[in-house]
């Protein structure tokens, strides 16, 4: 589920929080870095449940119409092409994720429930719906094309969405895209295989170890990597210089001497490019210089040591 980009994000935000509120327990940092990774799965699979939800409130509007004293041709005879749709029955046949879905409580239910029923008709007046319900043709991959554009189109940038999951946990706002991008992926695969992966938190083993080791080393070293830091910026003015800054650049330099089989290249420009979503407009220029500069020097005194073809090129 989690990629390496998205563990040093959640890395960083653990540290910073730590700093912030002086804290140096081991013990709270990994409770707060776990409970962060699971958070970004149960977004995951609340997000996959909205097909499910989706489906749901086109049964109540099929439903409604046919109770009606006096219904219209169409209600009596409704299309149940959605309905009926096989994204949705796959998903309620999974037993991995009604089971999470039943333990972790992600449902649409209660003020949700209205937002899927508004978000249900929006849909069904857009043109690439109507076209979809026109068509006779079923199939997986039919079914599978329409809920990628739904995810693509419709749950990103919604700001009444974006709003529900802020009340929900603080932590879904920021890991939204990603998880939406994992979702239409699996869609894919399950377009062309009729089969979708049900993620853990971590895509494999050492993912996790890389996580917890990179948040113990971090933490461990940060005022030892901090000094080394401060030596580095010893001529830039203290006000340009910003906190957020400066923890990137120590988990940085954490990662390239405790991960010796991460290449330097990789490691600057990961940091690099975290620096442009976490932090200032220039924090990318002064990360990418500042890191290089310090690893460099750690490499040449032997403090970072790199085997292997390609490992140390920057």
């Amino acid at each position: 589920m989690l990629n390496r980009r998205l563990i040093r994000i959640k890395v960083f935000k653990v540290l910073y929080s730590c700093i912030s509120s002086g804290s140096n327990s081991f013990a709270e940092a990994e409770k707060n870095m776990h409970y962060s990774c699971e958070k970004t799965l149960h977004l995951y699979y609340f997000m996959l449940n909205a097909a499910v939800a989706l489906k749901q409130a086109a049964d109540a509007k099929i439903e409604t119409g046919m109770r009606k004293f006096n219904p219209t041709e169409e209600e009596r005879n409704p299309n149940l092409k959605f309905s009926e749709n096989k994204v949705s029955e796959y998903l309620l046949g999974n037993p991995i994720f009604k089971k999470y879905c039943e333990e972790n409580v992600l449902s649409w239910n209660g003020d949700l429930a209205l937002f899927v029923k508004k978000l249900f008709a929006s849909i069904s007046e857009k043109d690439y719906f109507k076209e979809y319900m026109e068509r006779e043709s079923r199939s997986m991959a039919e079914d599978c094309d329409l809920f990628i554009r739904i995810f693509e189109e419709e749950f990103e940038d919604n700001e009444a969405l974006e709003s529900f999951l802020e009340d929900m946990s603080i932590y879904w706002i920021d890991d939204l895209g990603y998880v939406l991008n994992t979702i239409i992926r699996n869609l894919e695969l399950l377009r062309k295989s009729s089969k979708m992966p049900m993620p853990g938190i971590f895509m494999k083993e050492d993912d996790k170890e890389y996580a917890f080791n990179l948040l113990r080393f971090s933490l461990a070293n940060y005022s030892k990597y901090m000094d080394i830091i401060r030596e580095n910026i010893a001529n830039w003015d203290p006000e340009r210089v910003v906190t957020t800054d400066l923890v990137l650049i120590e988990e940085g330099i954490a990662e390239a001497v405790g991960f010796p089989n991460i290449p330097v290249k990789v490691t600057i420009n990961e940091y690099v490019e975290i620096s442009k979503y976490y932090s200032t407009h220039n924090s990318k220029i002064f990360v990418n210089g500042l890191l290089d500069r310090i690893i460099q020097k750690m490499i040449k005194s032997g403090e970072i040591v790199k085997s292997g073809r390609g490992l140390i090129e920057n």
